[in-house]
């Protein structure tokens, strides 16, 4: 056992050998974060909507087939769709729930989006839209939710593979172009 002088001696040397973190944290500089560089938009950055515009080789008169649908569509229809492309853009689309209205599509439509609201009667309005995370366009620095076309049907009916086809095709007209042709 150790008394008296040996004791404070011994206790002051193991104090003096034992570093204290806290006077050190303060003698040292804070840290600088890295600046991180942006190459391209990420699927985690909100999105801009824009409407497909079919380019003048395609289509003389330059239409828009999702604004155009989307501008023909009952009122409340198209409140609905507009505060759900702004909500989704907003979210970002993979962390939105959708809530029934924004849906992923399965089989052939494999990576496009559906808008769905339901209309007067039971009608059914869609819009069909696709992420666009490629495009050149100078005026562009965010990822795109594109709306390329929209489609309705009756209730309890279901819409035809041509019809799908012919959003498939809009589609590839879309993404066969870079600077990308939107309004």
């Amino acid at each position: 056992m150790l008394v008296g002088p040996v004791r404070r001696s011994l206790s002051s040397t193991i104090a003096a050998m034992s570093p204290d973190k806290r006077s050190r944290q303060r003698q040292m500089p804070p840290r600088r974060r890295a600046a991180t560089v942006k190459a391209r938009p990420s699927s985690d950055d909100a999105h801009d909507v824009v409407y497909f515009r079919r380019h003048a080789d395609d289509d003389p008169a330059g239409t828009s087939p999702g604004r155009d649908f989307l501008n023909g569509c009952p009122t409340k229809v198209r409140a609905t769709m507009r505060a759900v492309l702004v909500a989704v853009a907003e979210a970002p689309p993979k962390r939105y729930a959708g809530g029934g209205y924004w849906e992923s599509m399965k089989g052939d439509m494999t990576g496009w989006f559906e808008v769905r609201v339901d209309g007067p009667k039971r009608h059914h309005y869609r819009l069909y839209c696709q992420l666009d995370y490629e495009a050149t366009n100078p005026e562009v620095d965010k990822p795109l939710l594109v709306v390329i076309a929209g489609l309705d049907k009756p209730f309890r009916t279901e819409l035809s593979p041509a019809d799908y086809a012919a959003v498939r095709a809009l589609g590839e007209e879309y993404l066969g172009r870079n600077p990308r042709s939107i309004c």
